[in-house]
């Protein structure tokens, strides 16, 4: 499975489409989902394949934003073989219901960039695993105070030569779909309109700007915030910083701002969740960040140059309570953000789904179950819990208590 040209029918299922959930069979052909009225009325053509989803939820698949590794892998790290540390990472994922994702580096050296960056190239899933949308790059241009688990020695406190200095940096921006900056830092406001000019995504995170700033920075491009309440300055009633763009009405017209939320019960609090939700809920997009350690029972890992610490399930720089990413795991994310914020089923999946497709312009194949897009799709319980993934209309993993027979 598949076959070309055959037609799969995937029924007694619910749907995630159109902002709702509905009972409504699901057509395959040729990796894609197809509209069952043209094969119906025009070609007049049954299924060749029909498949009993046991009255599953089928979503889209979740995409992930920022991930900096799992099952022992770091992508920051020049020391692995960067191509098998990427397949490892996107079979595992699978599991999660992730079936589509973008490594993230956190702040390195020029050489680092210059080393791993030309490796990771977008790949479209498969058996072998998620697809990989393009490279998240997190730093260094980020401000010191903030820096999180990012080594202070080789953050860049400003841009001297415009778009050549982030050239550089890190050798080229093929292979780049998102880039975190700090707005405040000198010479980052005049690049910022050329990046997007490039395709890629311009987050503002690790900082300690102001809304003023903030808004500027939306007003050149960017549209997104990295990690929401970690790493920036607290809200403050007469300036809420980078916090205050969720609710900023000094914005371009039609501008979604886009938000990550680490939904994992330490990074945020769960009334912070709900703050955010309920402010600017089209805005929202769930990651994990997490590192090395998801997936894996260990006590020690690397970030970049950092050594990681898991205490109580939590990843924090060694010796310091300072957290450094994760080690969650998107379905968790659904899960307890469903829980925390009591929002719908629906608003949770499609902040894993549509609106991180919607951040990165990539609905014509991803995150949703529209006609014509890729057949990328999970299948869930009522709880939420993954029961099976599936690229282009190929299971590609399966759990144990999953009721389909395929």
């Amino acid at each position: 499975m598949t076959n070309v040209g055959k037609i799969y029918q995937f029924r007694n299922c619910r749907i995630l489409r159109d902002h709702q959930l509905i009972r409504e069979d699901l057509w395959i052909r040729d990796r894609k989902i197809v509209d069952p009225t043209i094969l119906f009325w025009d070609e007049k053509v049954p299924a060749d394949v029909q498949i009993d989803c046991c009255n599953y939820i089928i979503s889209p698949g979740f995409i992930d934003v920022q991930i900096n590794g799992g099952f022992g892998i770091d992508f920051s790290s020049s020391d692995i073989n960067i191509q098998q540390g990427l397949n490892t990472v996107s079979k595992g994922l699978l599991q999660y219901g992730v079936t589509a994702y973008c490594p993230t580096i956190v702040t390195s050296t020029p050489q680092t960039y210059k080393s791993i960056l030309p490796q990771i190239h977008k790949t479209p899933g498969s058996h072998h695993g998620a697809a990989i949308l393009g490279v998240h790059v997190e730093g260094p241009y980020i401000n010191p105070l903030k820096r999180g688990a990012h080594e202070c020695q080789i953050i860049q406190s400003k841009v001297d030569n415009g778009l050549q200095t982030i050239l550089n940096t890190y050798g080229s921006l093929d292979h780049i779909v998102l880039i975190t900056l700090a707005p405040e830092i000198p010479g980052i406001l005049d690049i910022i309109q050329e990046l997007t000019q490039k395709n890629i995504v311009v987050s503002l995170g690790h900082s300690a700007a102001t809304l003023s700033q903030a808004e500027t920075a939306v007003a050149s491009g960017a549209s997104f915030i990295t990690h929401l309440f970690n790493a920036m300055v607290p809200f403050h009633h007469r300036d809420p910083g980078l916090i205050g763009l969720i609710a900023s009405n000094n914005i371009p017209e039609n501008t979604t701002i886009y938000y990550g939320v680490i939904a994992d019960g330490v990074h945020i609090h769960e009334c912070g969740l709900r703050v955010a939700h309920r402010i600017n809920s089209a805005g929202t997009v769930l990651i994990t960040d997490a590192m090395a350690a998801m997936g894996l029972e260990v006590k020690k890992y690397q970030l970049g140059p950092m050594t990681v610490e898991i205490r109580d399930g939590h990843a924090y720089l060694e010796s310091t309570n300072t957290l450094a990413g994760s080690v969650v795991t998107m379905d968790s994310c659904v899960k307890y953000f469903h829980q925390a914020t009591r929002c719908t089923i629906v608003e949770a999946l499609e902040a894993a789904t549509l609106h991180p497709a919607l951040l990165l312009g990539i609905t014509d194949n991803h995150g949703t179950l529209n006609f014509g897009t890729l057949a990328d799709f999970t299948m869930l319980d009522d709880n939420l819990n993954v029961r099976s993934t599936w690229i282009s209309g190929q299971c590609v993993w399966k759990h144990q208590d999953c009721q389909v027979i395929l």
